[in-house]
């Protein structure tokens, strides 16, 4: 979440639910069947789950996954604060239950209260299995997808969960839908319905791999719901749902209750054994980082995941972590780390040329920040694909110069040579060499002093602002300004209300801005968002930079064309030289582990899942210690 002291981080408790545009598509071994979609007649597979180069670890008739204690007691309440992951969530408050337009701040969490065709498996890179759908087929050309509807499913009102609520739901995200989802979901033509229990899903024959079920993880609205309320209104009224969870109480900008629907029709599936254990999940809203501090020192919220290093070293000295009642661990993160920086608004010209945007990234001296603010906690964040095989390093091999080639002369040259990494500094905070080659790089660009002031080549002052929803991240921002007013550039560190910066963020009304964002182990048609043209112009899209550049868009077709899991790493590795070599943002830093404290009442299963972190979905409440140390 913008705005977090130290990583940023948008926190991904549950993907599974959570990551409607992670991995999904292709299948594994299956039976063959004839597709009963209208198209001709064709000979298809019919899937109890489903991957992306087909490989599954689960088979048909498994009893739970593996991560999970499918005997869990189901009891008690988990409490932490209101992360926010993608699209119109804001950490700090809320004003609608409405979490799949671009109108409006939704909480976090609203997920848990919608139904899928199938959830991601969480041992695995990208493979789904089936909720609502029981099996799916695939047509021999993979265009068509029908789903077999499992007729038990319900909507919390009791009433049946039908193909005309899948159709309805994904026409309606895909026409209505937050401009994200809609851009993912551009090639689905159509929701056929079949049957009462059969929904087609036809693909334009455009789309890559990923992206045909992708909508396997989108949310299932009531169709008869919608008939009295518009999907395209901000609403405070908790919509009809399916899943897990409903809407409980709330206090707007406060806090909402999700409750455990103990009727749930899904309980007991496979994907479902073992996870939603809590009776209530709880979310906190605060505005202030020392508050919410605060507030799980007293035991107000039972979770907490830290985000700032000098905190985890510094401040986790009060009574109930002394005698025992809080624990603190560090928890393997095997999941990329993605990219976490300030991202320049190349839509702005003062940072349209390269070089400038070089230059600017000179001014942050990492080593000095680290120790001095860090407590030596991160490493430098050198790739967009962080913590993955699909890291750039040293020069290209054969594979990456053959999809690099074809634009030799339209990319720096530096793409052909070691993939650019950050320099690093001698640690004083104000290291004069690289301040040196900053001068140097904004002189080659056009840029000239007058007095204390860097003057673009147009005659205007080189000035910008960091616009911020919190100032827990300012003891970072400013010795970066200090070394940037150096240069004679002039920045400030702005902080603004959260929903006007969420407004402004999804219009790209900002010079600066700090964002994480976190890849999935298998890339799909969300990267689009990240780095496409296309997304630089729709409002609300990930594209930060306003990246526009024809090699990037065709590495990034080069990635969802793949057709294995080798050719995808290729395809990354490429790409990340050429985003490197283009100078977008500042990086940042990462940690490959969650540093957790929690309040001893929790159970947990013994090893966590290598591609996920879920406490609210696969933990449970331990009555026995709550009440061992006196918490309700």
């Amino acid at each position: 979440m913008s705005g977090d002291a130290d990583r940023l981080l948008l926190a991904r408790f549950d993907p599974s639910r959570r990551e409607l545009l992670a991995g999904v598509a292709a299948f594994s071994a299956a039976t063959l069947l004839p597709v009963r979609s209208g198209l001709a007649e064709e000979a298809v597979d019919r899937r109890h789950g489903l991957s992306v180069f087909g490989d599954l670890k689960y088979p048909q008739g498994f009893g739970s996954f593996d991560y999970v204690d499918p005997s869990a007691p189901k009891d008690g309440r988990i409490s932490f604060t209101a992360p926010s992951w993608a699209y119109n969530q804001n950490p700090q408050t809320f004003n609608s239950f409405n979490t799949f337009i671009l109108k409006g701040d939704a909480p976090p969490r609203m997920e848990l209260c919608f139904d899928t065709l199938m959830v991601r498996a969480l041992d695995e890179p990208d493979a789904v299995y089936g909720l609502v759908a029981e099996s799916v087929e695939v047509s021999a050309d993979g265009n068509a997808y029908t789903f077999n509807l499992r007729p038990e499913a319900r909507f919390h009102d009791e009433s049946p969960l039908t193909a005309d609520d899948v159709a309805f739901s994904l026409m309606t995200l895909k026409e209505k839908g937050h401009p994200s989802i809609r851009q993912v979901l551009r090639e689905m033509d159509e929701a056929r319905v079949e049957g009462p229990h059969r929904v087609t899903l036809v693909f334009s024959g455009r789309q890559s791999r990923k992206v045909p079920l992708i909508a396997t993880g989108m949310p299932i609205f009531s169709k008869v719901y919608y008939t009295r309320y518009d999907f395209e209104q901000t609403t405070l009224t908790p919509p009809l749902s399916s899943g897990p969870y409903k809407v409980g109480r709330h206090e707007v900008g406060r806090y909402v209750e999700y409750e455990r629907v103990a009727s749930w029709w899904g309980a007991d599936l496979p994907v479902s054994r073992g996870h939603y254990n809590f009776s209530q999940v709880r979310l906190e809203f605060f505005r202030d980082r020392q508050v919410d501090f605060e507030a799980f020192k007293k035991g107000v919220t039972t979770f907490r995941e830290e985000f700032t290093s000098r905190t985890w070293a510094t401040e986790y000295n009060f009574p109930a972590v002394a005698d025992g009642r809080v624990k603190r661990e560090e928890i393997p993160d095997g999941r990329p780390s993605g990219g976490q920086g300030w991202f320049l608004n190349t839509r702005r010209s003062k940072f349209s040329d390269p070089r400038i945007r070089q230059a600017l990234g000179l001014a942050f001296d990492f080593e000095w920040t680290n120790a001095s603010l860090f407590f030596g906690a991160y490493k430098r964040t050198q790739s967009f694909f962080q913590n993955s095989p699909m890291i750039a390093e040293g020069t290209p091999d054969a594979a990456e110069l053959e999809l690099l080639e074809p634009w030799r002369g339209k990319v720096p040259e530096a793409v052909f040579g070691p993939a650019i990494v950050p320099p690093v500094s001698d640690g004083t905070g104000q290291d004069r060499s690289m301040l040196r080659e900053a001068d140097r790089l904004l002189r080659e660009a056009g840029c000239r002093r007058d007095g204390a002031r860097l003057l673009l080549p147009d005659g205007q002052p080189l000035a910008f602002e960091i616009m911020s929803n919190t100032t827990s991240f300012e003891r970072v921002t400013l010795p970066y300004i200090n070394n940037l007013e150096r240069l004679g550039i002039a920045a400030n560190f702005r902080v603004v209300d959260p929903a006007q910066y969420q407004a402004r963020i999804n219009d790209y009304d900002y010079d600066v801005v700090s964002r994480r964002f976190a890849l999935p182990a298998t890339l799909g048609e969300e990267i689009r968002q990240y780095w496409g043209s296309e997304a630089a112009d729709t409002p609300g899209s990930s594209n930060l930079s306003g990246i526009r550049d024809a090699a990037v868009d065709a590495l990034v077709g080069k990635i969802l064309a793949a057709t294995t899991r080798e050719q995808m790493t290729v395809a990354a590795r490429a790409l990340d030289r050429v985003l490197r070599a283009g100078y977008y943002w500042v990086p940042h830093w990462y940690k490959a582990v969650h540093t957790v404290a929690m309040w001893d009442i929790f159970g947990r299963p013994a090893t966590p899942p290598e591609h996920g972190f879920a406490p609210e979905a696969h933990w449970w409440f331990d009555r026995e210690s709550a009440e061992r140390i006196g918490v309700q």
